[in-house]
């Protein structure tokens, strides 16, 4: 492999590569690059990257799990090898390193040793569903996942409602009726949301309208497919 991209002092480089988080095809050429160069990549799914890498037809490269069940233990190990002269990718199950999924614990460690990491963009699920959600976007926040106990949920969805940016949280299939129950109880039954399903996906689906219309319309349906939920309160109050 050359090796003449590497930096002068002898210290590796860290990039953060966004991958696609569905169609395989939403990857930049940069991206592609980056991973057919590096000596190791830090995947949190060592299966799907290696899918991924077999697409662009990437072989023999060192994969290392990092996830969130196990970066507290492997950050440091991964900023060593930078040091060391390793060049080294981060990334995510899909989309982008540190937007709720491991990256950042490693960037931070990376910056207190004066590496200075490199952020390879790509597509991204959150700004895929701003985009789709047809309601205002000129502002808005990002909330990720909820918190799993009832009190907590409660207090983000009153701000949800009290605020007038509109809101993007993921969900899962298990719990976005709950969440949809749970919007309709506490900010009201006109709040407007929008529902991105598999996007980028063979199924990819957005479904918009108001929080009742939405519930009423899945019935006893069985969801699947990751969601990503955006909510307007926006006029309602």
């Amino acid at each position: 492999m050359d090796n003449s991209y590497k930096s002068k002092d002898g210290i590796g480089n860290l990039y953060i590569v966004t991958t696609p988080i569905g169609n395989l095809e939403d990857i930049t050429y940069r991206a592609v690059r980056i991973l057919g160069e590096v000596d190791i990549i830090a995947a949190e799914d060592t299966r799907k990257a290696r899918i991924l890498l077999n697409r662009y037809d990437i072989k023999d490269k060192r994969i290392i799990s990092h996830h969130v069940q196990n970066e507290h233990r492997t950050y440091n190990y991964l900023v060593n090898e930078v040091l060391s002269g390793k060049n080294l990718a981060v990334i995510s199950e899909a989309g982008s390193p540190c937007i709720s999924d491991p990256g950042f614990l490693v960037i931070r460690e990376a910056v207190k040793n004066g590496i200075k990491p490199e952020i390879i963009p790509g597509v991204s699920a959150v700004i895929f569903a701003a985009m789709a959600s047809a309601l205002p976007v000129e502002r808005f926040v990002f909330y990720g996942f909820l918190p799993p106990k009832k009190g907590a949920r409660g207090r983000v969805l009153e701000e949800i409602g009290n605020d007038d940016k509109t809101a993007f949280v993921y969900e899962s299939p298990k719990r976005v009726k709950r969440l949809l129950g749970e919007i309709k109880e506490i900010i009201g039954d006109e709040c407007k949301v929008a529902l991105t399903r598999e996007a980028t996906k063979m199924h990819e689906e957005i479904i918009r309208g108001t929080v009742i219309e939405i519930l009423d319309d899945f019935g006893e349906k069985n969801l699947r497919g990751e969601f990503v939920v955006a909510i307007s309160s926006r006029g309602i109050k």
